[in-house]
């Protein structure tokens, strides 16, 4: 005989030649030779194989204690333990003790790829059922398309979305609904005077059917790169090289209108536009420098020939007065002999008088 002593929350199953022939709880036994005792935690939920649980199953007793679960392909189980989450159950059979706390259990049909309402979203985050979801997340700039088996299901707006894991396909395709930039860089254009540039051009752009720029087009964006390109290399080649200079302005509206109704069919919507840059290649930027020099210094002769005729116009003016006033005329004559006097550092002059007739003698003939 042997005794086997049961304390509380354990369990004793006593087997005879690997068979279960008995149960036993909490308290002090004694059993007979060839038999053995495995005792069990009851606070510990899995503790049997499937194969071993079959045998199991076939005492009564064994029934009476545990919990029986049992998991479909299709399915996944939430255990939860005193009404808090504790696990989930993928397919298979599964025992858990009786008696010490209070389970509760939730099956899940996985044929469907929606997350149902009563389950908390909360439980979602955690590591148990991170492995059986699907999430995706839309930012509050963004919106999304929804497909199922590679069929358009739904347009998705702003939020956090969870799908079940199973055989159906699902595909999430994001879009920023923000106002957009695109450069079109370094485009080598000839002008209709076979004027060769280097032109950099700016779009801003949004998108207003999702639909249409995701389901209706492949690659909407390269596409609006290339309606963009053809419309500015279209429209500058109409132009020569002054005409273009003198018209930059007009270029953005130019090609806005032009591809107005192609960048429609694309999904998005043309807000903005600018000619950034025109850049010259070397032999034309060195001629335009000569025509701007040549350009300048005939500006500045006619502006040197214009005063140079209003000083002539004024000394005949004052000619013709002073000869008509002799006195104005003497007037000049002694400003005149004032400024030459300035400039000369010594006179000499005799002792003999008439100062003033030697200095006229010196200063006028």
């Amino acid at each position: 005989m042997k005794r086997v002593i049961i304390n509380t929350n354990n369990v004793a199953l006593v087997f005879k030649r690997g068979k279960l022939e008995n149960v036993l709880t909490e308290g002090d036994y004694w059993i007979g030779f060839g038999k053995n005792a495995v005792i069990y935690d009851m606070s510990k939920a899995y503790q049997f194989a499937n194969g071993e649980l079959d045998i199991l199953l076939q005492n009564a007793d064994f029934v009476n204690l545990v919990h029986l679960i049992n998991v479909a392909d299709n399915q996944l189980v939430l255990v939860y333990q005193n009404k808090n989450f504790k696990n989930v159950l993928a397919a298979g059979r599964y025992a858990i003790w009786k008696g010490l706390s209070e389970y509760d259990f939730v099956s899940i049909d996985t044929n469907s790829i929606y997350v149902d309402d009563t389950i908390d979203k909360n439980l979602l985050e955690k590591a148990p059922l991170l492995t059986y979801i699907r999430a995706y997340k839309i930012e509050s700039f963004e919106k999304g398309v929804l497909f199922i088996d590679g069929k358009f299901d739904q347009i998705l707006d702003a939020g956090n979305y969870v799908y079940w894991k199973n055989n159906t396909t699902i595909q999430v395709f994001k879009a920023d609904m923000r106002l957009l930039n695109m450069e079109i860089s370094g485009q080598e254009i000839l002008t209709k005077d076979k004027a060769q540039l280097r032109i950099n051009f700016n779009i801003q752009y949004k998108i207003n059917d999702i639909k249409k720029a995701l389901l209706g087009n492949k690659d909407f964006e390269k596409q609006l790169y290339v309606t963009m390109q053809l419309a500015l290399r279209e429209f500058v080649g109409t132009l020569t090289f002054d005409e273009l200079m003198d018209s930059k302005d007009k270029v953005a509206e130019t090609v806005m209108n032009l591809t107005a109704n192609k960048v429609g069919d694309l999904g998005v919507s043309l807000i903005g536009s600018g000619l950034k840059d025109i850049i010259l290649p070397g032999d034309v930027k060195e001629i335009m420098n000569q025509v701007l020099i040549a350009e300048k210094k005939a500006q500045a002769n006619m502006i040197a020939r214009r005063e140079e005729t209003a000083s002539t116009r004024s000394l005949l003016n004052t000619a013709k007065l002073m000869e008509d006033n002799a006195m104005l005329y003497k007037l000049k004559e002694m400003e005149y002999v004032e400024k030459i006097a300035e400039k000369i550092n010594t006179i000499s002059l005799s002792g003999s008088g008439q100062i003033v007739d030697q200095l006229k003698q010196i200063f006028v003939k």
